[in-house]
């Protein structure tokens, strides 16, 4: 198995999801050849609760990593069809990640497995340009 899926399913195992039972792993695969997990943490008021996938690139830019510096993002699920990141995490993703970077979901037994670009994840995305305009 390719340690990218590894890492990720091993993030899922250590998710903290008491309260909704869904478990999820991510795994950044970065252009030095290096690797950053998270995990979804869950917190009785729902509201502070953190997906694996911001988890994972929040941590990459505490590091000192930039955009560019990411090739791929896999993300590990309980589903027999991998899940897809919410909302939040797909604005996260792009922003922080490049727009041809590779996002990568699986499924506990890599039966099923689907791999798309940042860009077709949230087309027409928000960006800080936005901010800008008048």
């Amino acid at each position: 198995m390719l340690k990218k899926y590894e890492l990720a399913l091993k993030a899922r195992e250590n998710a903290y999801a008491p309260y909704s039972n869904y478990f999820v792993g991510a795994c950044l695969v970065l252009k030095d050849g290096n690797y950053i997990i998270g995990s979804n943490v869950e917190n009785a008021s729902y509201g502070l609760c953190n997906c694996a996938e911001r988890s994972a690139l929040f941590s990459a830019i505490s590091q000192g990593y930039k955009k560019d510096d990411i090739l791929e993002i896999v993300i590990a699920t309980i589903n027999k069809i991998p899940g897809s990141p919410c909302g939040a995490c797909r604005q996260v993703i792009s922003e922080l990640m490049d727009s041809e970077a590779l996002v990568t979901l699986i499924n506990p037994t890599l039966t099923n497995t689907i791999s798309l670009k940042v860009k077709d994840l949230l087309p027409y995305v928000f960006t800080g340009e936005e901010l800008n305009e008048k």
